[in-house]
């Protein structure tokens, strides 16, 4: 799947939001933003598709493939 930049985007912008609302203890507020915005970046990329070709030779002759995988 391609990556979706505007997902990644209301995922960061959730996380400001309710940091935000969090004014009685600051820095809980600032440890629960960074969780938010690494769990959405590490969805994000794990969201993505890698996919490949793969061309070469070997002694019985030419090797031609592809493949499709997620990222982990």
């Amino acid at each position: 799947m391609a990556l979706v930049k505007d997902t990644l985007k209301a995922a960061i912008y959730a996380a400001f939001a309710e940091a935000r609302e969090k004014t009685d203890n600051p820095e809980e507020a600032m440890n629960t933003l960074a969780d938010r915005i690494a769990t959405a970046v590490d969805t994000f990329v794990k969201s993505g598709t890698v996919s490949t070709t793969v061309t070469g030779t070997c002694p019985a002759g030419a090797v031609n493939g592809t493949g499709i995988g997620s990222i982990s």
